[in-house]
């Protein structure tokens, strides 16, 4: 079910489903309505009897909330406004892959206190990698996720810190991501954004301050305010491997769900 379009979200699950041998039903927006025509709990009903999982992207966490709570099969969440786990398995499996190792990784984050950057902390916090945050003022993460992921971050021993210099967060960092700096249904703040952003643009001097061999990550799609082309497309960049990991990771999620 997809209420927000996008192209890797979807050719990942599309393709992954069938290298398992399964097949894959798209919903889009002119499909089905959520919570309209037809009520949450109905649609949620209807599709766990005609379907063994569920994949939901969705403008409104609580929408997936009560999609898991109602359906009778396992339901994958593909996207919400507060969290985006899908992304965050692909990131860490191109994080292990580069560097052979998690724990004790040190990443930095410049850019907006979104959806995935929320899944990013918890997955950090959890796996004893270090993250600093630097977004402008009023953009910083939610503080129920903030709190969730200081928690967690005591027990694992990773260091979590929250900032707004995009300099001091890349300092020794092992990996610099950033995101899109407006969401899909943020089109009306574009203008106050890219303003409110200025200075936070991923360029080779940013990088610079990372430490030697760091690497660039970024979810996509991308624009060029967001990172010049010279990083975006130099050798440092893991994004098209992040790409491609998306595929890997809903495949390990969709058999380990299947499996039960």
């Amino acid at each position: 079910i997809f209420q927000k379009r996008c192209t890797r979200t979807r050719v990942s699950a599309e393709t992954g489903m069938a290298r398992l041998g399964g097949h894959a039903v798209f919903l889009g927006p002119s499909d089905v309505h959520l919570g309209e025509n037809e009520t949450l709990k109905d649609t949620a009903l209807v599709l766990s009897r005609l379907n063994s999982l569920i994949l939901a992207r969705v403008f409104a966490h609580a929408d997936v909330q009560e999609l898991s709570s109602e359906a009778q099969i396992p339901v994958i969440n593909a996207l919400s406004d507060l969290h985006h786990p899908l992304q965050t398995l692909a990131d860490l499996m191109t994080l292990q892959q580069h560097f052979g190792k998690l724990t004790g990784l040190t990443i930095s984050w410049v850019g907006d206190g979104n959806n995935v950057l929320h899944d990013l902390l918890l997955g950090c916090a959890k796996l004893g990698i270090n993250l600093c945050v630097a977004s402008p003022k009023g953009y910083e993460p939610d503080s129920r996720i903030l709190d969730r992921a200081f928690e967690h971050a005591t027990i694992s021993g990773a260091r979590i810190c929250i900032g707004s210099d995009p300099r001091e967060a890349v300092r020794d960092a092992d990996a610099v991501f950033t995101d899109t700096w407006v969401s899909m249904g943020e089109e009306t703040k574009r203008s106050s954004k890219h303003l409110d952003f200025i200075g936070y643009q991923v360029t080779e001097e940013l990088m610079a301050m990372a430490k030697s061999g760091a690497v660039f990550m970024h979810c996509l799609p991308r624009k060029p305010h967001e990172v010049t082309d010279e990083v975006m497309y130099s050798p440092s960049s893991l994004v098209f491997q992040e790409a491609e990991n998306r595929m890997w990771t809903v495949m390990a999620v969709m058999l380990s769900l299947l499996r039960g």
